[in-house]
């Protein structure tokens, strides 16, 4: 009897012991490099200038009646659409983390942009889309000293589109009367 309870046991310590072995198996995340200091800077920025641009531009198609204004505001969500999320993937490669959502300052000008009407409010809007292409350009092309050469090609490959939208902008701001 005693031989038999010692064997019942000593089976089921096996089976308990096999049964706890773990089958999954931490994700190894050493082939992805961490981003620095400028990295971080240039994807958080780049990212909340996208959204800001998206929001206003997403106004400007409700409140124009210019269809150069509605047009140019259509690019501005297809492109910058696709750079937030371009963006986001380099973001989430560099395992850096960042929320959706705009700071407090870029709130209050998406809301006063969105007071006005008529010429006033497409003046206003080509004038933010002005300042703010100035902005990314300059953003993109401080990353040249960047250490992530996956963030030098993409500001590089974006660069251009940037400078064509803001000379757009200026051309049609300088025809609204």
């Amino acid at each position: 009897m005693r031989k038999l309870l010692f064997s019942v046991l000593s089976i089921m310590l096996v089976l308990v012991a096999s049964s706890c072995k773990d089958q999954h198996q931490a994700k190894n995340y050493n082939d992805k490099t961490l981003a620095d200091d400028a990295a971080i800077h240039f994807l958080k920025n780049g990212i909340e200038g996208s959204l800001v641009e998206i929001k206003a531009s997403g106004i400007a198609k409700s409140r124009s009646s210019n269809p150069n204004v509605v047009n140019f505001a259509n690019m501005m969500i297809t492109h910058h659409t696709q750079t937030a999320n371009e963006l986001k993937n380099i973001e989430a490669n560099k395992l850096v983390s960042s929320r959706d959502s705009i700071k407090p300052e870029n709130e209050d000008a998406l809301n006063a942009l969105a007071s006005k009407s008529g010429v006033e409010f497409d003046k206003a809007y080509m004038e933010m889309m002005i300042i703010d292409h100035e902005n990314a350009i300059e953003l993109f092309k401080s990353v040249n000293d960047n250490t992530s050469k996956t963030i030098q090609d993409f500001a590089s490959k974006t660069l251009p589109s940037l400078q064509t939208h803001l000379d757009e902008a200026k051309k049609i701001s300088s025809s609204l009367k």
